[in-house]
């Protein structure tokens, strides 16, 4: 069990419970999922910069993506349907807590200019969004052999049922969100 997952049983549940007079513990607020995606459209035709993202999203995640495909064909950006266009990983229980962990200690103080969350990321059903520009802020990923720098969306899913209540879960869970 992480320090994360010790966190939310010990202490953020009590406090949730009692802010949103929670009378069940099993209705209070948890995260269900982690998702990170990323898009190859630039990289489709390169085999190589493809394999190496997955490698990438690989040691990032601790687990192997999968490829997501187009729904329906666009000319304008010459996808047809089928075609593979991104990359995604779920993480679930032990493997999420562990990323969330590695994320807000690590990942997150290392990029660029940071300054912390905003509040608007957190969606009205509590879901906290994140986009990052690079791959590098990640510990897992070795400076010396990058070739391809790509950017990665980060989806934290919870049981939140509106926007202040995932808020709050995720400002005692330790997220910097500016106030």
């Amino acid at each position: 069990m992480t320090r994360l997952q010790q966190k939310y049983k010990k202490e953020v549940l009590i406090a949730l419970k009692d802010r949103f007079g929670y009378k069940n513990i099993l209705a209070v607020p948890r995260i269900e999922k982690v998702t990170i995606n990323t898009g190859i459209g630039k990289f489709m035709q390169d085999e190589k910069a493809v394999e190496e993202i997955i490698k990438d999203l690989t040691l990032i995640a601790g687990q192997k993506p999968v490829f997501t495909r187009a729904k329906k064909a666009i000319s304008g950006f010459k996808i047809r349907e089928g075609l593979k266009v991104g990359i995604m990983v779920t993480l679930r229980g032990h493997r999420a807590f562990d990323f969330i962990e590695r994320l807000i200690s690590l990942a997150l103080p290392r990029s660029r200019d940071f300054r912390g969350l905003e509040q608007k990321s957190v969606d009205s059903y509590g879901n906290l969004n994140i986009g990052l520009k690079e791959q590098i802020i990640f510990p897992e990923i070795s400076h010396e052999n990058i070739r391809n720098i790509f950017g990665m969306q980060i989806t934290i899913k919870t049981t939140a049922k509106n926007h202040e209540e995932g808020l709050q879960l995720f400002k005692l869970m330790g997220f910097p969100i500016k106030n």
